[in-house]
């Protein structure tokens, strides 16, 4: 039976069966050497003559290899690997697949080479050491969330991903209807109404590593899809939110990158003016050191402007229309008076000059929220529209809430020291939002169009 290559070093002097891609080949006339990979690691495997097809061997072949586990003479160990004390002399080798010559190199780390050519051939792409590495450390943080949210009585629930197109700042993507045509589904942009709505259910803490969508302009760091945590509470405030998620970065930070350094615990608390007054940003960057890249430098940004003026000089929310106001400023939202000055419960966590998440204590009163759109411009029967569902949800007996959302794939890049959060994704897009790979997005044909009773209209030059 298959043994992964890096418990070879618990195998000395028995016969094993490895699996993997020859990641190196070194012919020395009667001996045939190759490095063997599989996700676990690497080991050197020697070839005798009696194993003639060794020389048929090239890189990125796949093979099973059979022989013993032997202990490599001092003067020959590589202390670079797991296993570098350790090499096997095969007995036996079949070759599973042979691999062509690859269109890119997969044996360096990938960053000089062209990103459309290394997302084009991404399943290549992701057999460098360094990607699954980013992705090994993206599984165990969410396995970790989910551990560490799971013991303090959270529930995971997933939430749909075909719903309802409602303003929420970006634009939404739209799926038209084959039964209604005419009629479309949005996916969501995060799952905003529906945890509210399971606060008012009664699921009092939820939690979901949620899949969000966002039809927003080219921007480098950015992804038309991207990976959320997404949670809520019941009967909280502020202060637990921030507690709560507070402890959870740290206990993240400790058990997964023990090499970094928290520069302040607890996380040091910038009202939004003083961050644009000092740093001229709302995601402030407070390392004393910025020349150490295993400084990470937490804060809380607080108490920010619950309205900002639009072009057109009315007024739009600055985060989240479903936020609640201070309590201070509660009167002045359902008064309609001083829109400019209400300051909101919204909190961010920012690192490193990075907004890591955000969140509020949201509006559970239908009547404060129907003002909320109100102040923006909407009108009643458009409010009634687009928000009944909420209105009459938090008409039916809906306990104060509140909570966050965490950009998951920005925070993997931080802690696994990426560039950018292409690198730590599976199969992502480009900044510009294409799959180079998949090849999407991409014409369909005109029966599909037809079923969805749509026509494509061409722009004229």
């Amino acid at each position: 039976m298959r043994i992964p290559i890096a418990d070879i070093i618990q195998n000395e002097g028995k016969n094993v069966q490895l699996c993997g891609w020859v990641h190196a080949r070194r012919d020395h006339g009667k001996l045939v050497f190759i490095d063997l990979r599989d996700r676990s690691g690497f080991a050197q495997v020697v070839f005798g003559p009696d194993v003639a097809a060794a020389r048929d061997l090239r890189l990125e072949y796949v093979v099973k290899v059979t022989g013993t586990v032997k202990r490599r003479p001092p003067n020959m160990v590589n202390d670079k690997i797991q296993t570098g004390q350790f090499e096997v002399g095969a007995t036996g080798l079949e070759i599973l697949n042979a691999a062509r010559e690859l269109p890119i190199p997969v044996d360096s780390d990938g960053y000089d080479i062209n990103e459309e050519k290394r997302l084009q051939y991404r399943y290549l792409d992701l057999r460098r050491e360094r990607l699954k590495n980013n992705l090994t450390l993206r599984h165990r943080m969410i396995k970790f969330i989910r551990d560490f949210l799971d013991e303090r009585g959270f529930l995971e629930i997933e939430t749909p991903n075909l719903t309802k197109s409602t303003p929420e700042g970006a634009r939404d993507y739209l799926v038209p209807s084959r039964i209604e045509q005419g009629h479309f589904y949005a996916l969501p942009q995060s799952p905003q109404q529906y945890k509210q709505l399971l606060m008012v259910g009664g699921i009092e803490k939820y939690f979901q590593i949620a899949r969000c969508f966002r039809d927003e302009d080219t921007r480098g760091d950015r992804q038309p899809e991207f990976t959320q945590l997404d949670m809520e509470m019941s009967f909280v405030e502020q202060e637990d939110v921030l507690a709560l998620n507070e402890e959870l970065l740290i206990a993240i930070v400790k058990k997964l990158a023990p090499e970094k350094k928290i520069q302040q615990v607890p996380f040091p608390r910038i009202t939004y003016r003083e961050a644009m007054e000092k740093y001229g940003t709302d995601r402030p960057d407070i390392r004393e050191d910025k020349t150490d890249p295993n400084t990470l430098a937490f804060c809380w940004v607080l108490d920010f402007p619950f309205f900002e003026k639009t072009e057109e000089g009315g007024w739009t929310f600055t985060h989240n229309p479903f936020s609640a106001p201070k309590p201070e400023f509660m009167d002045d939202l359902m008064a309609k008076r001083n829109v400019g000055d209400i300051l909101t419960t919204q909190y961010d966590v920012a690192m490193n000059g990075l907004e890591i998440g955000g969140g509020s204590i949201r509006n559970h009163r239908p009547e404060a929220l129907r003002t909320v759109f109100q102040i923006m411009g909407y009108a009643d029967d458009e409010i009634d529209a687009k928000f009944r569902h909420m209105l009459e949800a938090l008409a039916s007996g809906a306990p104060p809430h509140g909570g966050i959302a965490w950009g998951l794939d920005r925070f993997v890049s931080l802690l696994a020291a990426e560039p950018n959060i292409r690198e730590v994704i599976a199969f992502p897009k480009t900044g510009d939002g294409r799959d180079p790979m998949m090849g999407s997005p991409s014409n369909v044909d005109k029966k599909q169009l037809n079923d969805l009773g749509l026509e494509i209209k061409t722009k004229k030059q």
